[in-house]
């Protein structure tokens, strides 16, 4: 008995000392090692892959909840997955969507987004 509670003090002391990146990515599970290896991506990952990575952040922002809606309706009001992610200007962790690369939401978000709705021509989706 005395050596689990030791074991317990010890475990509770070492994820304690981790850093924040790897106590959220800890949380995030396999979600975020399958993001790491693309299989699953973010709305603005897949703006930087589009070459609209120079949004602003309150029109991606609209854009992930335009993504969002769209894949609402088309799963019958189910939510993505989601995934603790660093937001890239203020550096705060967030809760972020996550998709599969092919997902048709995303696309259907880009298309009724207007700030977006040009990356929708033919020589963006065949690069996509």
């Amino acid at each position: 008995m005395r050596r689990t509670l030791t074991a317990i003090r010890r475990t509770i002391a070492a994820a304690l000392a981790a850093g924040r990146h790897l106590r959220y990515t800890a949380l995030s599970g396999e979600v975020a090692a399958q993001v790491a290896a693309g299989r699953l991506v973010r709305t603005g990952d897949l703006l930087d892959r589009l070459g609209a990575g120079d949004l602003p952040d309150g029109q991606k922002s609209w854009f992930g909840r335009h993504v969002a809606k769209a894949y609402r309706g088309m799963h019958g009001g189910a939510d993505a997955v989601r995934v603790w992610a660093q937001h890239r200007t203020t550096g705060r962790w967030i809760h972020v969507h996550v998709y599969a690369p092919a997902e048709a939401a995303l696309y259907a978000g880009l298309a009724s987004y207007k700030a977006t709705r040009h990356l929708t021509q033919a020589q963006f989706t065949e690069a996509a």
